[in-house]
């Protein structure tokens, strides 16, 4: 059959079904010259059904073929034409190629290893948070260290080229239990405002009572002086707190409390009241008075009756008088003032004697010792207390000696009155100047 025929279809259908009929024709002429005495089964007739599908089929390709493809086309020139140089630049430039020989050089090259085994590892601790009523608020404190525990695991390890890329957990057996990081939280708003903990030192803002319980119906078990220092105990709630007076344990209301941050200048107050409480009618006078030279300028500066200046001009006679003999200078100061009449006495003025010292009553001002200045007359006087009136026989006292004790009869006012002085309220009337210059601190 010519392909390039100008036949249409139907022709060649026409030919199709002829070429069809012809064959058949053939093939019953070759099966009859074959033909056995007995009679076709339908494995023939199955045959001839499926050989004429296959040339339908055929014939239908065939036509496909001539229809896709003219006569002026051939497959030759439709596959295989050739490539013009632009067109293979073309297509090199935008492909991408692959190096086959790196690959397989990488590849090659590459080192990957596993291996099993067994390690002790760390438990990490877990951390507990508790809220602390007894701490500033929002402070932290540690009570208890976190551990870590142990634990053996058994593992796989992929390296590639010596660098460690994954590892699978084969199995864990705990060792050890980790502890847990125990933190307190605080939650005190007082204590937080104070910049205190429990332990510390507060001051009083007003004079108050201690009470037995954190109850204001409670009774009474001391009174406490306002600017005076107590010790915080506990804090039972926001409101109440209790605290240590000079060993007299009892609750106060947190209000009635300040603190050294809170009121800077208190600690000087406190350590003014401090050195008011102890003062008393038997104070034990062979002992300082815990005033500084400030002190003493503060009490003597501008006295009232202190007319002709004495006392003010020679206040640090009495401050170097106590350090250097172990004595009260206050007291020391108020015998001079009691007995000179504020330094207005002719003893005093004519002989720098403020005391009357070594005068009898019979002829007192002729019997009176005269000093240089005043200082020396103090500084006699103090020695002469500490030596005889003040310290049990024995004593070490000032420059290597010991308390000659004649007139001994106990450290305080009402001793030396015994001895010292005829008048048998001479004690009381001392103790009353010794408060008025005291109170002077507080003004």
């Amino acid at each position: 059959m010519d392909y390039h025929d100008n036949r249409n279809l139907s022709d060649v259908f026409k030919e199709l079904q002829q070429m069809q009929y012809t064959k058949k024709s053939k093939d019953y002429q070759v099966k009859r010259r074959f033909t056995f005495p007995f009679r076709r089964n339908n494995f023939y007739k199955n045959s001839d059904l499926r050989l004429s599908h296959i040339i339908v089929g055929c014939s239908i390709l065939i036509i496909a073929l001539a229809v896709f493809f003219p006569k002026n086309s051939s497959f030759t020139q439709s596959y295989a034409r050739e490539e013009t140089v632009d067109e293979i630049s073309e297509y090199e430039l935008n492909r991408h190629r692959l190096n086959i020989q790196n690959i397989i050089s990488e590849n090659a090259g590459m080192d990957r290893v596993k291996e099993q085994l067994t390690e002790k590892r760390d438990i990490e601790f877990e951390t507990k948070y508790n809220n602390n009523p007894s701490l500033p608020k929002s402070e932290e404190i540690v009570t208890q260290e976190g551990i870590l525990g142990k634990e053996n695991v058994t593992v796989i390890k992929t390296y590639e080229n010596g660098n460690f890329v994954e590892e699978i957990i084969l199995n864990k057996e705990k060792l050890a239990d980790p502890t847990p990081k125990l933190i307190d939280i605080g939650t005190s708003e007082f204590l937080a405002k104070h910049k205190v903990h429990i332990g510390d030192i507060m001051y009083l803002t007003d004079t108050t009572n201690l009470k037995e319980l954190a109850d204001l119906t409670s009774k009474d078990v001391a009174e406490v002086k306002e600017s005076l220092d107590v010790k915080l105990l506990e804090l039972p709630s926001e409101e109440w707190c209790k605290v240590s007076f000079d060993n007299i344990v009892g609750y106060i209301k947190t209000s009635h409390l300040t603190s050294a941050y809170t009121t800077p200048n208190i600690v000087e107050k406190n350590r003014i009241q401090r050195i008011l409480i102890k003062l008393n009618i038997d104070i034990e006078l062979n002992r300082t008075s815990g005033l500084t030279l400030n002190d003493y300028k503060k009490i003597f500066n501008n006295l009232p009756n202190d007319k002709n200046k004495i006392f003010q001009d020679n206040y640090m006679a009495f401050y170097n008088a106590e350090k250097k003999y172990n004595i009260n200078g206050i007291f020391l100061a108020s015998i001079a003032i009691h007995e000179s009449g504020w330094g207005t006495s002719d003893i005093a003025k004519d002989k720098k004697n403020l005391f009357g010292y070594g005068s009898y009553d019979s002829s007192p001002y002729e019997s009176s010792m005269e000093f240089i200045d005043y200082a020396e007359g103090i500084e006699t006087v103090a020695k002469s207390l500490v030596k005889y009136y003040l310290n049990p026989s024995g004593t070490k006292i000032y420059d290597g000696e010991t308390a000659a004790a004649w007139y001994y009869n106990g450290p305080t006012l009402r001793g030396v009155n015994i001895r010292y002085a005829s008048d048998s309220q001479w004690y009381t009337k001392v103790f009353s100047y010794m408060q008025t210059l005291y109170n002077r601190l507080q003004s």
